[in-house]
């Protein structure tokens, strides 16, 4: 109005669509105006991504007759919850977007989170078979030049509300309270092992001997039998972890950094952090992409371990599919 009075033109048009909420907002707006880029922003996938992850989904989330009030459609369902974990906008931001109340937000995120962990990781986030492992080898010595390993090892804090009676297990050494997630990716940074629900306070070590990754290491799962040779004998694949992991005979850490290093040892620490890089960029890119874990505020305790788990088989999907990753999120979690 005050362009036109002032008669002046006005060549920029704002779409009209982010101030539209209604019930059939998903309808009306999403599933006919929206681009690629929107798609992307939102949703974090491509919009042929996201159906695919729908169609992967639909077995767990089928209507149940029981309900006794109409199921949303399953595509609404996956979508609400995929803009919350993408965006970790709060249940009562969100709800009069999609037409739907705080209390069905939430319930979107849990079921869709358990679909996914049921019906996705097993594609998506599993221990590799013999021909993998030596795939991931090959990509470890190639892109990264470090032979003879298949993965990179490293845990992340995500930021909780604690419950009050363990307020002190969950506060990390940096004074704010967490979950620990341990983690293991491979060469092109999708994850192939993840544990997590650890109180902040527990140590890497401690983390590590109480998980998942250490039965399989135990049980010798993590090499072919008899193990490849190497150097000239039968050596086991390695992980690569910080200085904070034990020394084992299948992970490698650097050497203790001091004046008394030998040029080997010093060339040894370079290799090796940088290949371990690879899980660095793969958490700022996890977070930054599902950027609920940034401040896990509206999540209970219980749920939080399955939400993780499904961020982390979501980001593998998308990584997978070859979606673009938009730099911007990065500077927004920094």
């Amino acid at each position: 109005l005050i362009a036109r009075r002032r008669r002046t033109s006005c060549y920029f048009y704002p779409r009209a669509w982010p101030s539209i909420r209604s019930a059939d907002w998903w309808e009306r707006v999403v599933l006919k105006e929206f681009g690629p880029q929107d798609w992307l922003e939102k949703f974090r996938m491509s919009k042929e991504t996201f159906f695919y992850v729908c169609n992967q989904l639909r077995p767990g989330l089928a209507p149940h007759s029981a309900h006794f009030h109409p199921t949303l459609p399953l595509e609404k369902r996956v979508a609400v919850a995929l803009w919350h974990l993408a965006t970790n906008v709060e249940y009562q931001t969100l709800s009069p977007l999609f037409g739907v109340g705080p209390s069905t937000v939430q319930t979107c995120v849990r079921e869709v989170s358990y679909a996914v962990v049921l019906l996705l990781k097993p594609l998506y986030l599993r221990l590799p078979n013999e021909k993998e492992l030596e795939n991931m080898v090959r990509i470890f010595r190639t892109r990264w030049g470090f032979p003879h390993c298949i993965g990179a090892l490293d845990s992340l804090h995500i930021p909780i509300h604690p419950p009050l009676r363990l307020s002190a297990d969950y506060c990390n050494g940096q004074g704010w309270h967490s979950i620990l997630t341990q983690a293991t990716v491979d060469g092109l940074g999708q994850f192939w092992d993840v544990s997590t629900a650890f109180p902040g306070s527990m140590e890497n070590s401690a983390v590590l001997e109480s998980s998942s990754l250490w039965v399989l290491a135990k049980e010798g799962r993590l090499c072919p039998n008899p193990p490849k040779h190497f150097m000239g004998k039968a050596q086991k694949y390695v992980l690569l972890g910080d200085a904070t992991y034990p020394l084992q005979d299948w992970i490698l850490k650097p050497y203790q950094e001091d004046e008394n290093l030998t040029q080997r040892q010093l060339q040894f620490n370079y290799r090796l952090k940088r290949a371990h890089s690879v899980i660095e960029n793969a958490f700022l890119r996890l977070k930054a992409r599902w950027q609920i874990l940034l401040k896990c505020d509206d999540c209970s305790l219980e749920l939080l371990p399955t939400l993780v788990l499904a961020c982390c088989i979501l980001h593998n999907v998308c990584e997978a599919h070859d979606n673009p990753f938009n730099e911007e999120w990065l500077e927004r979690t920094q």
